[in-house]
């Protein structure tokens, strides 16, 4: 199913590097209709090609090469269905709530609200039943909202490895221990990121806030939601069968791509041979793609056969970078199974997800009426 109908969107953050790649995605989506652009007080009043330091690898989109950037305000953008944010998190928060307040559906790549009880934190190709608490959301809200609301999709190193760990909790039933230890791309730091005498020739064992993102975002989009007493929904984190997570978090000198190497234990025993593990893998398919998402990729894990297989610079732009990426699936001998994960950090780990995730809404008539 896909649709019809054209929907005028917004791009929060435009300048940046997150809002540089939403435009370069959505300049030729089949349904969204780029509107309006939002940045700072400093790039506001300027034709989008003056305010910009365009990074992207294609030039910049005719069609908002001469569009006049606005400041990040709501009246700006009242025309469109979407709004999608690349903003930094240290101005986000506000400017987030203020437009959904003004009955505007924003989509975040923003870390804000993603520890919000009433905000889903959706990994399109994953957690989409979360969907279900945007009506608690807007009605918990003083006054109640009748169309505003936000979702917010995953840390970029969180997405890419949540999604091989929904593929066999499905497939095996619950994991109750991971251990990851992440790669990551220096344009996982966003633009100018991590100075070159930093990382030529090097390793940075540590990003900041990093390890605590993966292990507690992992919890909240793979566990379900329960509805207590009072009738209110709440995020269960997995509580129902415990998941314990360890990881670490080691910036690497490649410039797209995180790759993780993870190893996972099963509650069920005896635990699902390597050959089972490839198996569910490949034949896991996201409700995106089922109901017609025209970013979604055909294959949601891509699993390799070669030894050597997923690399970043050979993988990462496979499916547009929309998909996953694993190989090396094997035994492991203090876990149960071992693998490697590879995910573009820049498409699935930030916009493309965003982009995603409004298509769902779109879809299920959550956006624009269109069901």
């Amino acid at each position: 199913m896909t649709s019809a109908k054209q929907f005028k969107v917004g791009v929060l953050g435009a300048t940046g590097t997150v809002g540089q790649r939403f435009i370069a995605l959505l300049a030729e989506h089949p349904f969204f209709v780029i509107h309006a652009l939002g940045a700072s007080q400093r790039s506001a009043g300027k034709p989008y090609n003056k305010a910009v330091n365009w990074k992207q690898t294609k030039p910049i989109p005719s069609t908002v090469r001469e569009m006049v950037v606005n400041e990040c305000l709501p009246e700006h953008f009242l025309e469109c269905a979407v709004v999608f944010s690349g903003l930094d998190a240290d101005v986000a928060g506000d400017i987030e709530q203020s437009f959904r307040l003004a009955e505007l559906a924003v989509f975040s790549n923003a870390k804000n609200y993603r520890r919000d009880p009433h905000v889903p934190l959706i990994v399109p190709l994953v957690n989409t039943s979360h969907y279900s608490i945007i009506p608690q959301q807007r009605a918990l809200h003083q006054p109640p909202l009748k169309k505003g609301f936000i979702v917010t999709n995953a840390n970029c190193s969180t997405t890419g490895v949540v999604v091989p760990l929904a593929a066999l909790e499905r497939a095996f039933g619950p994991i109750e221990s991971c251990i990851i230890t992440t790669m990551q791309a220096i344009s996982g730091a966003g633009y100018p990121g991590v100075p070159s005498l930093d990382i030529l020739d090097n390793i940075v064992p540590y990003i900041s806030g990093e390890e605590e993102k993966i292990e507690w975002e992992t919890l909240k989009i793979l566990g379900g939601l329960t509805q207590g007493d009072d009738g209110l929904k709440a995020f269960d984190m997995h509580t129902k069968q415990p998941l314990r997570i360890s990881a670490s978090c080691n910036r690497v000198p490649v410039i797209e791509g995180h790759t993780e190497c993870v190893s996972v234990r099963f509650a069920r025993r005896p635990p699902p041979s390597p050959q089972q593990v490839r198996e569910a893998l490949q034949a896991y398919t996201s409700e995106a793609y089922t109901i017609g998402c025209p970013s979604a990729p055909r294959h949601t894990v891509f699993v390799h056969e070669e030894a050597d297989r997923p690399q970043p610079r050979l993988d990462r732009d496979y499916q547009a970078g929309a998909g996953v990426c694993v190989g090396r699936v094997r035994q492991c001998r203090v876990l149960d199974i071992k693998f490697v994960v590879l995910a573009n950090n820049v498409a699935i780990g930030a916009a493309t997800s965003s982009i995603i995730n409004a298509e769902y809404a779109v879809l299920k008539g959550i956006v624009g009426g269109q069901a």
